[in-house]
């Protein structure tokens, strides 16, 4: 079988398309290698995946915000389920360049459900994001609860993608998951992360910068348990019976939240990463940045009870094999 997966050169979409290489699928991969972060890092994983696993690894540079240019690339190509992770990532971002994620979260994400309409592909799981819980105060997140006040215009776009995907599926009955990702880490990250923020300055001798002075809780959730559960997803559609659904359709449309289940104090990162580094960080501390919150904890019993998915990855067990691989490919 062919999977399509949008953002292959990025943190997750390498991942994914590493792990359903190896179990013998054919990967499409688009990505535009955009400069949002060092299009060196992002060349670096798609050498990896060629060479790695040869021809069953097509890529495609494209913006799949340009429909022309993504049904050009895909005539005549053909693939039965879509990993849609591509993306304008960061919050912090978007309060700078708003008008890229409308582009790329909104035209794009439209882009890939009439792509997926039109090929009756028998799969769509795409990311949303954690940012949807915007300003809830309720601990943990639930798929159930409402999500009406996000709290930065990628949030915003979010939020809109899971919206539509829900039109789509009710209108078109195109099988869809959605996927809320909770701040996901482990070698390969993004250097626009704290994992890498922290490690990359620990290790230089900077400050690192420590918001809300430090009261701030995320349920960091490793790469390969985040790879696992999107490759569940992908081999299980939701049925189209009428039946309620995790997040709440009753068109063939879940939506999940993907997280460790247990949220880790910052300050406890910076231990474990000072630990692995094997030298103190310089900090300073900050009040909270716009668009920021003070706490993330997903409640995974939806994609649990549905698919099984149990997060195996300590924060313990997961920074020192970041910290590794940041060492071992900056001697590279």
């Amino acid at each position: 079988m062919t999977i399509l997966v949008t953002g292959a050169a990025g943190f997750i979409g390498f991942h994914l398309a590493d792990a359903l290489l190896a179990r013998g699928e054919r990967v499409i991969g688009i990505d535009d290698l955009n400069a949002y972060y060092d299009p060196a890092l992002k060349q670096a994983r798609l050498d990896t995946l060629a060479r790695r696993h040869g021809d069953t690894f097509a890529f495609h540079r494209l913006d799949f915000a340009d429909e022309t240019a993504l049904d050009t690339a895909l005539a005549g190509v053909a693939f039965d389920r879509i990993a849609h992770l591509g993306a304008q990532a960061g919050v912090r971002y978007s309060l700078e360049n708003p008008r890229a994620y409308v582009r790329s979260n909104l035209v794009g994400h439209v882009n890939l459900l009439e792509l997926a309409r039109h090929r009756g592909v028998r799969h769509l799981v795409y990311a949303s994001s954690s940012s949807v819980y915007g300003a809830n105060e309720k601990l943990p997140f639930s798929v159930e609860d409402r999500v009406d006040h996000p709290v930065s215009l990628y949030a915003a776009t979010k939020k809109a993608d899971e919206l539509m995907s829900e039109t789509y599926a009710h209108l078109y009955r195109i099988p869809q998951t959605g996927l809320r990702f909770f701040t996901v880490y482990g070698p390969w990250g993004r250097p626009d992360m704290a994992m890498w923020l922290f490690t990359s300055a620990i290790l230089e001798g900077r400050p690192i910068q420590v918001f809300n002075h430090g009261r701030m809780q995320r349920d960091f959730t490793y790469i390969d348990d985040i790879v696992a559960g999107v490759v569940a997803c992908l081999d299980n559609p939701p049925p189209d019976d009428g039946a309620g659904k995790a997040g709440g359709s009753r068109a063939p449309h879940r939506l999940y939240n993907i997280g460790n289940n247990h949220p880790e104090q910052l300050g406890t990162l910076i231990d474990l990463i000072e630990a692995a580094c094997g030298r103190p960080a310089i900090r300073e501390h900050r009040e909270m940045q716009p668009g920021d919150v003070p706490a993330t904890y997903a409640d995974i019993a939806a994609i649990a009870g549905d698919l099984g998915f149990a997060p195996r990855t300590s924060l313990a067990e997961g920074v020192p094999r970041f910290v590794d691989w940041y060492r071992s490919f900056h001697e590279r």
